[in-house]
């Protein structure tokens, strides 16, 4: 059920995929005219793409879920962490990402921040596992990390490299229709595991009753949807190494936010953690700062080399 959730919520994007797909018809259509380039992809190449990436996701979440599952929090939150450097490489060997020493600087500070958090947290092991399980979630866990880094990845490329289209309906395609296939995914082997007959009783033993296990399911589902928009979105606008920067950041936000809501206790370690996440995602930021002033410098010399060549002509 863990894994179905993470998917499950596709369908409340179609209400802004109509709006987006009708409102901005008339200037894709333009575009689309004016430029050879931006030729839709074949249909099954996109068919192709969706599936691949749906049951990329199913692998991934359900990695995930047993890690979660297997492992102490600690211990999983460190592993976790990892997929910052997992997406680093995959990012220098699929989309040419340059590495310069402030994006250097920000990975390691902010898996250094989230490894904090995953130290401080509470490592008491799961009680009644086996060594065997244990084992089974650490490989999930690191697996899942080099998955999610892949698929991030890969979306970036196939953003470039086959949609090449500058829309956002193009982002809530790539997240609606892996989505579903990742659902259809889960709920054949929900059933084929056997695990839905479990799910009577999973709900009655639910502390809080079975309309807020019911409630947990469904806003788990939502805010998964709009996380996973959010970051297709970075991927779309920016990189998918940018796009796990910010998820990365959001780690040791969390326990500040449990400070406020929650009056959980705050230490030095968690105030350490969210000092090296905000200076790693700050270098980050002043690498693209470095990288539009410089953009826009070269634009202005390009600009100003032509207008010579027509002053001249």
């Amino acid at each position: 059920m863990a894994t179905f959730v993470q998917s499950a919520g596709f369908p409340i994007l179609f209400p802004l995929l109509f709006y987006f797909s009708t409102r901005k018809q008339d200037k894709l259509t333009n575009e689309l005219n004016n430029d050879s380039h931006r030729t839709k992809p074949k249909f099954s190449i996109l068919v192709f793409l969706y599936l691949a990436f749906g049951l990329i996701l199913t692998g991934d979440n359900l990695m995930y879920s047993y890690g979660l599952l297997y492992l102490p929090l600690s211990t999983y939150s460190l592993l976790c962490a990892t997929q910052l450097g997992f997406n680093a490489i995959f990012s220098f060997f699929l989309n040419s990402q340059k590495f310069t020493a402030f994006i250097f600087n920000s990975i390691v500070l902010l898996t250094i921040s989230a490894s904090l958090l995953a130290i401080d947290a509470d490592s008491e092991d799961q009680t009644g596992l086996s060594r065997e399980k244990h084992i089974i979630g650490f490989f999930c866990t690191i697996g899942a990390s080099a998955t999610f880094s892949l698929y991030l990845s890969l979306v970036q490329l196939s953003f470039e490299k086959v949609i090449k289209r500058e829309t956002f309906t193009v982002v809530l395609d790539m997240q609606i229709y892996p989505s579903f296939i990742a659902t259809c995914a889960c709920v054949v082997g929900l059933f084929a595991s056997g695990e839905w007959k479990s799910l009577d009783e999973e709900s009655k033993d639910y502390k809080k009753g079975i309309v807020s296990y019911v409630m947990t399911l469904l806003w788990t589902a939502v805010t998964w949807q709009i996380s996973s928009v959010g970051m297709l979105g970075l991927i779309f606008e920016v990189s998918s190494l940018f796009s796990n920067v910010i998820g990365t950041l959001s780690l040791p936000i969390v326990p500040i936010l449990a400070v406020i809501f929650f009056h959980d206790k705050v230490n030095g370690v968690k105030f350490i953690a969210l000092l090296l996440a905000v200076w790693g995602f700050l270098s980050y930021v002043y690498q693209h700062y470095i990288d539009h002033k410089k953009a826009k410098t070269d634009k202005s010399n390009g600009l100003g080399v032509s207008l010579a060549e027509v002053e001249i002509c």
